[in-house]
């Protein structure tokens, strides 16, 4: 299947700095990568740079080998995990510096995905809108949990303490699925930056007034700067023949 995609990204209304990375493997659309960091200006930017740069050289590197596409992602992922910790222990200044992830790939004809954090994988399929990943979130567990319900989560002042991010030794989950993607079907990788300010109902409407991909993504993050703008934004669109 043929597919077309873009990456933007914003710094929004408040922030002075993005601490948003993003990478699409422009060339051959093979994978896309979104991180949130956190833990100061500097520790952010770093450790969201890292985790993007650490995972797309893995890819790349190991893309051929043998490897099974889930042990794939989750040597990437481990491996930027690994980065992040070596570059706090060479900048203390840096130690609490964390990033969630989002990868997607595309390899042998099928769709993959390996997350941490809270930035979201979404797939829009015959007008209906799917998140396709689940938070690692306070609020994620409580959710699944049946403890709090969808209204609840929106307004919860827990809702943005991750129970995972990259960058710490103790990390103890990476989730790795595989999915189905069907011609016509739109794919969105996102910060919290956008899902904070823009309700998943706001999404799906502009997915499905989708006309192109550099058009939807500017209007998803304009939407979310009237919103409010409170954090950086970061916004992948992968369209699908």
């Amino acid at each position: 299947m043929k597919r077309h995609f873009i990456g933007l990204t914003d710094t929004g209304v408040v922030r002075t700095a993005n601490q948003d990375n993003y990478f699409v493997d422009d060339e051959l659309g093979r994978f896309f990568i979104v991180a949130d960091g956190m833990g100061g200006h500097a520790g952010g930017q770093e450790a969201s740079r890292i985790a993007t740069e650490e995972i797309q050289a893995y890819l790349k590197q190991h893309w051929d080998s043998p490897l099974s596409s889930n042990v794939l992602l989750k040597e990437a992922v481990e491996k930027a995990n690994l980065g992040i910790i070596a570059d706090q222990k060479t900048h203390p200044e840096r130690g609490d510096m964390g990033t969630t992830v989002v990868v997607l790939i595309f390899r042998e004809g099928k769709p993959w995905c390996a997350h941490v954090g809270d930035s979201r994988l979404y797939r829009l399929h015959e007008s209906k809108l799917e998140q396709i990943t689940q938070d690692h979130t306070w609020v994620g567990m409580a959710l699944k949990a049946g403890e709090i319900n969808q209204e609840q989560a929106k307004f919860h002042p827990w809702r943005h303490v991750l129970s995972q991010c990259l960058g710490r030794k103790d990390l103890q989950r990476i989730d790795i699925q595989e999915f189905e993607v069907q011609p016509g079907d739109l794919l969105l990788i996102c910060s919290d930056g956008l899902t904070e300010e823009v309700s998943d109902e706001q999404i799906q409407d502009a997915l499905i007034n989708f006309e192109s991909c550099q058009g939807t993504a500017q209007e998803l993050i304009d939407t979310a700067k009237i919103a409010g703008g409170s954090d950086n934004i970061t916004v992948v669109i992968v369209a699908q023949e």
